[in-house]
């Protein structure tokens, strides 16, 4: 009953405040299909020539014995926040080229045989943006199964998102359905813009589940200013799911109040 009387009152404020004629997609900040990461050629160097690891733990699963390390320094050189060691069984598999600044969170699941990792692709203010990775495992040595490119997170969620906006509120309609609104509390920033709802720099993963959950939260251009802000935005929620086939594909979107 809740929830009918939730939506009920979400269809008349979206009615109240926007028509259909008002209504229009969410904008990409990411302009193309990122490459995959790559390490500098000397960090690449560092760490294949390396005796010694300096590293720290990011994930130990102590009942699967699979661990997850980011390598700090490669003797005693800075690899500069790449090199992931996957390790299983006291094999060790290092990935140079898997970023591993802001700890990047990592899930083990025993019954898929899958490790995800969750690593940087772009990160600054208010910029946070994850590269989802799918590794199993051959006997003990890890291998990158697939990775997701955020450009692809980006444009499937472009599709299906789109606002309206009206005096200082905006309304989300998430696959023609209207689904969540929020009300601007910045001030002095003379108003929104044409083009006012972003989305492409925040983009992370929730790795607690059997599938990854994929969190994308749009930010708020405004006339004066250059930076998309988050003050108000809500989150939206979708489980990844990765085929054998290379293929990615995003659940319902759900959205959640603002952080």
């Amino acid at each position: 009953m809740k929830k009918n009387l939730f939506l009920f009152i979400t269809a008349l404020c979206f009615a109240s405040c926007a028509t259909k004629a008002d209504v229009k997609h969410v904008r990409g900040t990411i302009d193309e299909p990122m490459a995959e990461d790559t390490a500098p050629a000397h960090v690449l160097q560092a760490i294949a020539s390396a005796t010694k690891f300096h590293s720290y733990e990011i994930m130990n699963d102590t009942v699967n014995n699979v661990s997850v390390w980011a390598i700090g320094e490669a003797d005693q050189q800075s690899t500069e926040g790449y090199g992931i060691v996957v390790t299983r069984n006291c094999v060790s598999t290092t990935f140079p080229a898997i970023r591993n600044t802001r700890v990047p969170p990592a899930a083990y699941n025993p019954e898929t045989g899958d490790l995800w990792i969750a690593a940087s692709a772009m990160e600054g203010t208010g910029v946070d943006v994850k590269r989802l990775y799918q590794l199993r495992f051959d006997g003990d040595s890890a291998y990158v199964v697939m990775s997701v490119d955020p450009y692809l997170v980006q444009q499937a969620f472009v599709e299906r998102l789109e606002y309206g906006t009206c005096g200082e509120d905006v309304n989300i309609y998430i696959d023609g359905e209207p689904a969540i609104g929020f009300t601007n509390t910045v001030e002095d920033m003379g108003g929104f813009d044409d083009d006012a709802l972003w989305i492409g720099e925040q983009i992370s993963y929730d790795l607690s589940s059997e599938q990854p959950v994929v969190k994308v939260v749009p930010g708020v251009k405004f006339v004066t200013g250059l930076m998309l802000l988050y003050d108000d935005t809500p989150v939206l929620t979708a489980k990844t799911i990765l085929a054998d086939d290379g293929t990615v594909a995003f659940g319902p979107i759900h959205p959640k109040t603002a952080q």
